[in-house]
């Protein structure tokens, strides 16, 4: 068991896999709290696929893809917050018709290169074993910088997040509180890139706050325990796709949904094998009495 545990941290490659693999699992687990709470999971995965263009510009002028997805995905977040501040749409719907353009801007441009198929599949399904040193830098500093900003916001965050009413009622900069949470949200979004893919980062964002929201009623526990969902699926995954040769962004993934539907089926109180014996119990009181 150590030596399988040990050998695979022989390979440096292997380490700075694991260290990108555990800040993002915990970063996004952190930021997927919020995501499910304010039923952001359709804003989280449209936004994932907006940033193509800003891949697609960056590799074509042979520029930093990190960078040009950062720009991209703040772009637009607070395109989306524009739209639907200005009240003649929803949300919802300013997210659809941006997604759709950002997304259709993006294919064009990676449409155009014609090696694009081996040289841009890393940032569609992730590859967390060709992780560098200044990847890991990126990294840490962009995902310490959300996780400061989350840790100096965050009453302000619950508050809108649970009770936007109250939020006005007590003067709180609720649309510019909203524009942060939305950039705050493309920041983790593009770190993840590396690690799970556009097409699973997703996952990760609620998966483990999903987790998470059927064990506790409190959002720092939540949090704590999105944080430790996201920790051990990401570690676990890594492991998983040395051993047995899978892509590790699914495997990380694979291992977050299981410990996902363990706890949808045995999470007391909101577990489905609770409710069926509360159920159960609750017909049983009602037959006896008559």
């Amino acid at each position: 068991m150590i030596d399988w545990l040990v050998v695979p941290l022989t390979y440096s490659f292997m380490q700075r896999g694991l260290m990108a693999s555990l800040m993002v699992g915990i970063l996004c687990a952190i930021v997927g709290c919020y995501v499910v709470l304010r039923s952001m999971a359709f804003l989280g995965d449209a936004m994932a696929h907006a940033i193509l263009p800003g891949v697609a510009i960056a590799y074509l002028v042979k520029g930093n893809l990190f960078f040009g997805a950062l720009v991209a995905a703040v772009i637009v977040a607070l395109s989306i917050g524009f739209f639907s501040r200005q009240g003649a749409i929803k949300e919802d719907t300013a997210i659809g018709v941006l997604f759709a353009a950002a997304l259709a801007s993006g294919v064009a441009l990676i449409s155009t290169v014609k090696t694009y198929a081996m040289d841009l599949t890393h940032i569609l399904f992730g590859n967390v074993l060709g992780v560098s040193s200044t990847d890991l830098f990126l990294t840490a500093g962009v995902g310490l910088g959300v996780l400061i900003t989350i840790l100096l916001l965050y009453k302000e965050f619950l508050i809108i997040s649970f009770d936007p009413l109250f939020a006005a009622t007590l003067r709180l900069p609720v649309e510019i509180l909203r524009t942060v949470m939305l950039v705050l949200l493309a920041l983790t979004i593009v770190v993840s890139l590396q690690t799970v893919g556009v097409g699973l980062v997703t996952a990760m964002l609620v998966t483990p706050g999903a987790t998470a929201y059927l064990l506790s009623k409190r959002l720092s526990t939540m949090m704590v325990i999105s944080a430790s969902v996201g920790a051990i699926s990401t570690i676990s995954g890594l492991y998983l796709s040395f051993y047995i040769n899978v892509a590790s962004g699914a495997a990380v993934v694979l291992v977050a949904t299981g410990i996902f539907v363990l706890v949808f089926i045995f999470a007391p109180a909101r577990g489905m094998l609770w409710r069926f014996i509360h159920r159960t119990n609750a017909q049983r009181g009602t037959f006896r009495e008559q």
